[in-house]
């Protein structure tokens, strides 16, 4: 039988959120009624609520890692299932279809965010002595 817990949803249409919905598609499962609550609030206030709730939600690592002195949730899963990776990306706003944009410092920009430098301080930034990014424009 399938046990009956509560899931906070951030409901927001945010990455993480889009994220969830990809996760409950491939699942069996069909997150509604009392059991699903969605808060269309950001990611710090429904790790707040799940903790007093104690319910269960899909978190960002980087947000967990600032409040988990305030939290009693744990991690359930992480790292090593390749459906929860949730990789970012930098492009440049087209300048043909928006007036405006600086296009060349954009360029140097992401010139700067994908090299050797920009890569290795994206690998080595922390929070509580845990790495929150893998950089992947250098392997």
């Amino acid at each position: 039988t399938k046990e009956k817990c509560i899931f906070v949803s951030r409901g927001d249409d945010s990455g993480t959120h889009k994220k969830e919905k990809s996760l409950w598609k491939t699942s069996d499962l069909n997150p509604s009624g009392d059991l699903y609550k969605e808060s269309g609030q950001g990611m710090g206030a429904v790790l707040m609520l799940t903790d007093q709730i104690g319910a269960y939600t899909l978190s960002d690592r980087g947000t967990y890692l600032a409040m988990k002195d305030k939290l009693k949730l744990q991690i359930l899963f992480e790292k090593k299932d390749p459906g929860l990776h949730n990789p970012y990306g930098i492009i440049a706003v087209n300048p043909a279809k928006h007036k405006g944009i600086n296009y060349i410092n954009s360029m140097l920009f992401i010139g700067w965010i994908t090299s050797v430098k920009g890569q290795k301080i994206i690998r080595e930034y922390k929070v509580q002595d845990e790495v929150l990014f893998i950089p992947d424009a250098i392997k």
